[in-house]
């Protein structure tokens, strides 16, 4: 199937430029792309100063040299589009190398780009937007390594490099490489070793240019109440359902943050946005209080540790259940922002202010697309689309299941590495985080997808392999109960046996009936 594929290096150009033609039209339609207050955030800092790395100071350097070089922001969304083809062509033909079916998953790969999640997504302001990209290539590797079923060092080597990247988009990135290198390593025979400490130091990376490199440099790390929130979300949702096992002093703590109104409206399991995001709750004051505040969470930990647990199965549903929740406070879908400027989304001075905030307007480049992707994506946005389009736990159901057949029909435990970044994504997104935001669980459904054609091409050889079984097992029964039977002498050679002597005596025994050769 490798050299297969080798030979068809067209297929993969015309899979790319179909994707990124439809990914462009996406971003002529929706110019210079879709935002959210984080994506302002983003550019805001780096304009007014000081720097800070709340975020990603990767991607934030990419959206200053966008603006700065360009005078715009296009230049950002345009290379999203362009690495999202890539990304989705590489795992593609990954799979196809596998043992997926060549035409199915191509056309996946060319369809996809028609949906919102993969085109609007792709054009969104968002670190997550790279993030997802580099998580969808790791598949691909994993993929590439599968067909090998060999980790070579020109993979470690790729893989190390799409880790480092992982922890540099975006802050939890490190986790995902810390809980998905030590399942690769269970799945591989060979060079576990070289993989476990490729991994280590793709984790370590991010870590010490936050807390080591980048404040040399001036960028300041990110607040305590942000590196926090989560905790101090499951402190509301205690404070709510059980005020009683607060002591006074907890309450002078947590008034001296916010009243008490704001801790018990704030208490909601699926979201900490009705806490932290509030005008009445102070994000400095947080921070000077930040270590009495998690001591009071360790405190609930020990001695509530149900609640924190519920809280965060609650908080995490993204990550695990299939479903939105309707009747729960902030247990909606949150999709994409689709407001036309900065200021009707975020509102007038919510942000560092600076003068260059037009460039966060929808500015189509053809109006007649525009025409066309906002009623496509208004459709894709109605609750019932939403658990197949918008929530990624079933996609990553149904990965497992793909690779787990798979692996059986390839009887290669290798295919299994496909899906070790999609449970290492599931497993993170579902311990911490803070809403339900569908960007957190964008890559295990591009992922899931692109295994569709290998799940049913699985289940087709597993099907074959059934119905034939009793054949092929009656066929090795009379193979092995067949009696030997000598072949017969070559004519030419028989001529060239003397018609006396020793050789022709062993000859004629040879092919006597019964006689042992």
């Amino acid at each position: 199937m490798g050299s297969d594929t080798r030979r068809r290096p067209w297929t993969a150009m015309a899979t790319f430029l179909v994707v990124q033609a439809v990914l462009g039209c996406w971003w002529a339609a929706l110019y210079p792309g879709l935002f959210s207050r984080d994506s302002v955030l983003y550019l805001s800092h780096t304009l007014v100063g000081p720097w800070v790395s709340d975020h990603s100071v990767l991607y934030d350097g990419l959206v200053w040299l966008s603006f700065t070089g360009t005078g715009d922001l296009g230049a950002v969304t345009f290379a999203q589009t362009t690495a999202m083809a890539g990304a989705l062509t590489y795992l593609a033909r990954s799979l196809v190398r596998l043992g997926a079916p060549r035409v199915a998953t191509t056309a996946v790969a060319m369809l996809m780009p028609l949906a919102p999640p993969v085109g609007a997504f792709t054009v969104t302001l968002w670190k997550d937007v790279p993030f997802t990209i580099c998580a969808v290539l790791i598949a691909g590797a994993c993929a590439r390594v599968a067909a090998r079923r060999a980790v070579t060092v020109p993979a470690l080597v790729w893989l190390s490099t799409l880790f480092v990247l992982l922890g540099l988009f975006r802050a939890n990135g490190f986790l995902v490489v810390a809980v998905a290198v030590p399942v690769m390593v269970l799945i591989v025979r060979t060079m576990r070793v070289r993989l476990l400490l490729a991994g280590a130091f793709a984790a370590a990376i991010p870590l010490l240019l936050n807390n080591l490199v980048f404040p040399q440099y001036g960028i300041v790390p990110p607040s305590r109440t942000y590196v926090y929130h989560t905790a101090f979300g499951d402190i509301a949702v205690a404070y709510r359902e059980n005020p009683e096992w607060f002591t006074p002093a907890d309450i002078s703590l947590l008034t001296s943050v916010a009243p008490l109104e704001r801790w018990w409206e704030g208490g909601a399991c699926a979201t900490i946005n009705p806490l932290i995001w509030r005008k009445d709750f102070s994000w400095w004051q947080a921070g000077m209080h930040a270590t009495e505040l998690l001591e009071l969470w360790r405190r609930l930990l020990v001695t509530e540790p149900a609640t924190v647990v519920r809280t965060r199965l609650c908080r995490g549903a993204i990550a695990w259940r299939p479903v939105q929740d309707e009747l729960t406070t902030g247990g909606m879908t949150y999709r994409l922002s689709r407001r036309p400027n900065a200021d009707t989304y975020v509102g007038p001075h919510e942000v560092t202010d600076f003068p260059e905030r037009w460039v966060f307007s929808l500015r189509p480049l053809s109006m007649e697309l525009n025409r066309v992707a906002e009623p496509w994506l208004d459709r894709a946005l109605v609750p019932e689309w939403d658990w197949v389009l918008w929530r990624g736990a079933s996609w990553a159901y149904l990965s497992y299941l793909a690779a787990a057949l798979a692996a059986w029909a390839l009887r290669s435990r290798y295919v299994l590495m496909v899906v070790a970044g999609v449970a290492a994504q599931q497993v993170v997104v579902l311990a911490n985080i803070s809403a339900q935001d569908f960007r957190y669980m964008a890559a295990p459904i591009l992922v899931g997808v692109l295994l569709v054609p290998l799940l049913a091409g699985s289940v087709v050889r597993l099907l074959v392999r059934l119905v034939t079984w009793p054949f092929r097992r009656s066929r090795r029964r009379r193979s092995m109960t067949r009696p030997h039977i000598a072949p017969p002498l070559d004519a030419e050679r028989v001529g060239s046996v003397p018609a006396s002597g020793p050789e022709a005596e062993r000859v004629q025994a040879a092919h006597q009936p019964g006689a042992e050769v």
